[in-house]
């Protein structure tokens, strides 16, 4: 047990013994050894809590990705109707100071400088598909929450944009700095943020290249709890105490939202196929653009982790 959080489910009687036991078997164990998401799952809540942790910097990297595929496929396989109970699945970091800074830039430098394309919009369908599951809860009655204690750029403020509600702190930041280095965020966010905040708005935060607070992020809908730093947790887990007895409403009101939203999975793969012809239109300053973005994240990633 850790903060009240546990993996295993409360026995009250020699009744349930059994039955509470197989319900935790059904959870797949692997599910809490993926290597750069912790998994933690909190019966009182019918929560299961995940925080990214990981090895490098924290972006979407092919490992990170890796987890997130086995992290779906695995939750799927164990929760559910007729499985173990799950209402709200959360998704966090470990990273201080950073929620995610999103695509794995090296990566693409690498395969930009090489033309190879196949390679990127194989990165890219990937995003999307883990994108898209989410948005659909992966088929399960339940809601989804990113708890945001940092910065969420580029590819993490798009993941952002899968959930169903987002808790974030106030000293959280939200940003889209591709058009720096004349590039555009690729993997969800004009399909989600046109059909959230309209079109006209959608385009003036994917181009403005501007870094927005947690406090505009809520005027305009995007964020759905503010909490104080360092008490996103608590916030979380409030919002999930006030949401429960009107749980099934709610998961009804986002199903019928998402039929109204009418986005399939093909709108973001051509998405993200667009994106990545334009990355092979970049040029050399182009890259230095990126690449001196890369050692600014990785510094401040150095930085924090030293304090």
């Amino acid at each position: 047990m850790d903060g009240g959080v546990s993996r295993a489910i409360p026995l009250t009687d020699e009744g349930e013994f059994y039955a509470e036991s197989a319900l935790h078997s059904a959870i797949p164990e692997e599910l809490f050894k993926l290597q750069e998401l912790d998994v933690l799952y909190d019966d009182r809540l019918s929560a299961l809590w995940t925080f990214m942790n990981p090895v490098g910097r924290p972006s979407f990297t092919p490992p990170m990705l890796r987890d997130f595929e086995s992290w779906q496929r695995l939750i799927a396989q164990g929760f559910g109707p007729g499985k173990v109970p799950l209402k709200y699945l959360i998704l966090g970091s470990r990273s201080p100071e950073v929620f995610c800074f999103g695509g794995d830039l090296e990566l693409f430098q690498r395969l930009i400088q090489q033309r190879d394309r196949a390679g990127l919009v194989s990165y890219g369908h990937r995003c999307c598909e883990i994108l898209h599951r989410n948005i659909h809860t992966l088929g399960i009655p339940m809601l989804t929450i990113g708890l945001v204690q940092g910065a969420a750029l580029g590819g993490g403020f798009e993941a952002l944009l899968s959930f169903d509600y987002i808790v974030a702190e106030r000293s959280a930041t939200f940003g889209m700095p591709e058009i720096m280095f004349g590039l555009f965020p690729g993997m969800g966010a004009h399909a989600l943020l046109s059909r959230k905040i309209g079109s006209a708005m959608a385009d003036r935060l994917i181009v403005s290249n501007e870094t927005y607070s947690a406090e505009e992020m809520y005027e305009l809908g995007i964020v759905h709890q503010l909490a104080e730093p360092g008490d996103g947790l608590e916030a979380c887990r409030e919002f999930i105490r006030k949401s429960d007895r009107r749980h099934a409403g709610l998961v009804g009101s986002r199903r019928a939202m998402k039929h109204a939203w009418a986005l399939e999975l093909d709108e973001l793969n051509r998405i993200t196929e667009m994106w990545a012809d334009t990355a092979l239109e970049l040029r050399d300053q182009d890259l230095k653009v990126m690449n001196r973005l890369v050692a600014a994240q990785a510094r401040l990633s150095s930085r924090v982790a030293v304090a």
